[in-house]
């Protein structure tokens, strides 16, 4: 039996763990590729990873301070806080990535089988107001791309999309891309003044 072989049959079908967060009057769709195993959570809500930079990255544009959206003890982040900065800013978030395998077990999106991606046009179709769609990362891109029948954008660029829809690939927000999170927050700063 051959690795592939085994990895395919041994790997278990993973469910996206949260519906989507839609907030009243939605702009920007922002979508990840999917979450990583439970046991890498620090809250139950998306990018949920201590070090992803996501909520570094809001906090330095929206807070002036990367550390703004961690609790006090440093190890979590306060999940009210973000609700409510989230839906003041009219963003949304849903992974692109219904269900999934892990073929090697880990979060890494270069191991990421895509078995059944996110309903995009339903999910924007609940969005009226929403005319952009920003993925976090490669992967996430290409996901779009295919179910758009778009180019995938360059970092940082957008790419018109279908009925009027702007579609943009921001840096991923893992701590595995290299640049500082100073940098990732440029890119999205950028993405926030133009919608």
């Amino acid at each position: 039996m051959t690795d592939n072989k085994f990895h395919d049959e041994a790997c278990e079908i993973e469910t996206h763990p949260w519906p989507p967060f839609i907030p009243p009057h939605a702009k920007v769709l922002i979508m990840g590729t999917f979450p990583p195993g439970k046991h890498r959570w620090s809250m139950d809500f998306y990018y949920p990873n201590r070090t992803n930079d996501f909520w570094k990255v809001c906090g330095l544009i929206f807070y002036g301070s990367k550390d703004a959206l961690l609790n006090s003890d440093g190890r979590s982040y306060n999940l009210p806080e973000i609700k409510i900065m989230l839906t003041d800013k009219g963003i949304a978030l849903n992974d692109t990535g219904r269900r999934i395998k892990r073929l090697k077990g880990n979060a890494s999106d270069k191991y990421l089988e895509i078995v059944e991606p996110v309903d995009l046009h339903a999910l924007l179709e609940r969005m009226p107001e929403c005319r952009d769609v920003a993925t976090t990362g490669e992967k996430a891109a290409a996901v779009v791309a295919q179910i758009t029948a778009t180019p995938v954008p360059a970092m940082g660029a957008c790419v018109p999309g279908p009925d009027g829809l702007r579609i943009w690939r921001m840096p991923s927000t893992s701590r595995a891309f290299p640049m500082s999170v100073e940098k990732k927050a440029e890119f999205y700063r950028a993405l926030f003044l133009h919608i």
